[in-house]
């Protein structure tokens, strides 16, 4: 811009562009995210026993988990389509709450926090949807159910 204000990268005025990573050069990248999902006692040892009715719950999140990772540049607009060379997805359950560790791994020009992101997100989402049903008061609502902490804890580059 000739006002001398700073020129946004991606949304200017009306027009959307997608950052021109031509020039950049390939090198592996990992990202590492983690979130966490807060439960009732009940429903987390439903889980820790394979008795929630919907079936596997960290069998079902993982899949999850690498699917959302695979179509991020759909869901988020202007977000490369990356090739993602490898993804681990871990749980770890503890006495109130299931903490999700997604890590993302690619050869390319550009990061992927924003998968590994999306992974841990949508892994939170599953195990929500997977045990609603435990999950409601007397009243349809969720007042022990929260997701929190949703952050990158790692990058690397090269």
């Amino acid at each position: 811009m000739s006002d001398g204000r700073a020129e946004f990268s991606h949304i200017s005025d009306d027009r959307a562009k997608m950052v021109d990573i031509t020039t950049k050069t390939e090198v592996k990248r990992t990202a590492t995210a983690k979130g966490r999902i807060f439960l009732r006692d009940t429903t987390l040892r439903a889980i820790a026993e394979g008795t929630v009715l919907k079936g596997n719950v960290f069998a079902t999140a993982r899949v999850a988990a690498i699917l959302a990772i695979k179509d991020t540049s759909r869901m988020i607009p202007l977000c490369h389509a990356i090739s993602i060379t490898g993804t681990d997805v871990s749980f770890v359950q503890e006495e109130t709450s299931i903490e999700v560790t997604v890590t993302v791994s690619s050869v390319g020009k550009t990061g992927v926090e924003m998968e590994a992101l999306t992974g841990v997100s949508i892994a939170l989402l599953t195990i929500w949807d997977m045990v609603k049903s435990a999950e409601k008061d007397n009243e349809g609502q969720y007042p022990e159910t929260r997701i929190e902490n949703i952050c990158v804890v790692r990058k690397k580059k090269g």
